[in-house]
Order: C-alpha cells, then structure tokens, then sequence
C-alpha cells in the first residue's frame, strides 16, 4: 500500500473516531424529557454521526484495499456530510441564539417569555397543533411531579435552580402572586389578571401549566441550553473533519499521481 493510501487509511479511521462524539452527541440529546416529546429533533444528529461513521468505514476500506472507486465515493459523500453538519450548525446557533429568560429577585430559579425566543422555535414548536402533543407528553411525564419528592418547603423550593421547562411548567408565574403549598400544588393569587397565565394554572397534575405560554417557553428554555452544550461538541468534531477531509483529498490526488507515474514507467519499460 502507497504512502499516500496509507494516509488516507489513518485519515479514514480518525473520521470514523470523530463520529463517535457526534452520536454521544445525538443520543444525549434525544435521552433528554423535552426532546422525547419532540420527535423530528430527538434522531438527526444519531443519524449524521452513524453516515459519518459508515461513510469513513467505507473510506478507510477503499484506502487500505486500493479501492479508487469507493474512495472517490466516499470523499462526495462526507463533502456532502460536512456540508449538512455546517447546515445543521449554522441552524442551531441561530435559532438558539435568542434567549427569553429573566431572573426572578430572590429566587434561584428564572422564568421565560415566549417572545424573547426565536420565531423558527415557536413556529415549529410551540404553534397549537404541535403543542397540543408536546402538552399530553409533557403531562405524561414525570418532569413536575418528581419536584414533589425534592422540595418540601418553600425556602428550598424558591432556592432551587430549576430547568427552564421545571421553572414554566410545573408552577405558576411569580408575577401571579400565588401561595405556595407544595412544587406543584399554588393557591390564593393576589395578582391573578397580571398575566394570561395566572388563570390557566390549575393544581390538577394532568394540567399545571402546560396550556401556558411560560411552559412553551421554558421548553424552549430548555431546547436552547441541551442544543448549545452539543453544539461545543458538534463544532470541535467539524473542524476535525473538515481538515480530516482537506488532508486526505490531497492524499487521494497525490495517489493518483503515483498511479499515473507508475504506468507511465511501465509504458517506457
């Protein structure tokens, strides 16, 4: 095997290593409660890690079996799978970019506007026919009732940094003025006309306030966190990839090379 082919080998085997974050990636993503009930953003990123990795395995065995067809399969296809990965990162960082949260005086915890998200997520997410499934998953869940076993006063409950999709969902707005009684369980507002909000929370474990707009928004809340911490990952492996890719386009045309100059000589033999 050629120096070059030998390169393109190595080159292959770290792209297939790369895919392996991307996965991680994936399936840490879609372990997530809110991304469960989001099924079209819980696989892509599973997906693009498998293709990545396939695609170098292909890579690889086209370089050590002098497989000059399946290598020039393989350098379209993770050009076309880069292309999608960049794709995918531009998207994540633009529609996670804007951030509805505010902090709450005195509490560990913040609480979210819808408004202060981007209008791709709401669109997609939050509009009325995709919420309605996302609610009776959400209520399915056991994101509000596990509060119940962690909090027991409201000192620690008012202490606690709870997720954004905790913060919207399984309580009512502060500006409601609600008495606490237990995470999920709120009684006497002083301010109930305050915010759309306040009366469509119900102490009933199957409604809380999923029907809210703060419960959209701490579900995008949360969205946005998850996607930017595998975004770091997604961004590292990229980098890797593209320059993974750049070195072993030259190894493949350097191994043309050699195979020309070798028939070449041949031919003057």
């Amino acid at each position: 095997m050629s120096m070059s082919n030998n390169i393109t080998a190595f080159l292959n085997f770290v792209a297939f290593m790369c895919s392996i974050p991307i996965i991680a990636a994936g399936t840490w993503l879609a372990s997530k409660p809110d991304n469960e009930c989001i099924h079209w953003l819980r696989w892509p990123v599973v997906f693009m890690g498998l293709a990545v990795m396939l695609v170098s395995l292909a890579g690889f065995v086209g370089a050590y079996w002098k497989k000059e067809g399946l290598l020039g399969v393989y350098l379209v296809c993770m050009a076309i799978l880069i292309i999608l990965l960049l794709v995918l990162l531009v998207l994540a960082f633009v529609v996670t970019r804007p951030n509805g949260a505010y902090s709450m005086p005195g509490k560990g915890y913040s609480e979210y506007r819808l408004a202060g998200f981007s209008s791709w997520l709401r669109n997609h997410i939050t509009d009325s026919d995709s919420w309605r499934k996302i609610r009776a998953c959400l209520a399915d869940s056991d994101i509000c009732p596990k509060l119940n076993n962690e909090f027991i006063t409201a000192d620690q409950f008012f202490a606690a940094h709870l997720s954004p999709i905790k913060s919207g969902c399984c309580k009512p707005p502060t500006i409601c003025g609600y008495q606490y009684m237990n995470p999920t369980v709120w009684s006497n507002p002083t301010n109930a006309i305050a915010d759309p909000d306040c009366s469509i929370w119900n102490n009933d474990p199957n409604q809380l306030c999923y029907n809210c707009n703060a419960c959209k928004a701490g579900l995008l809340g949360n969205l946005r966190k998850e996607w930017r911490k595998a975004n770091l990952i997604l961004i590292l492996t990229v980098v890797v990839l593209i320059w993974v890719y750049l070195i072993a386009c030259s190894a493949y045309r350097n191994a043309q090379t050699e195979e020309l100059f070798q028939r070449y000589k041949q031919g003057w033999a």
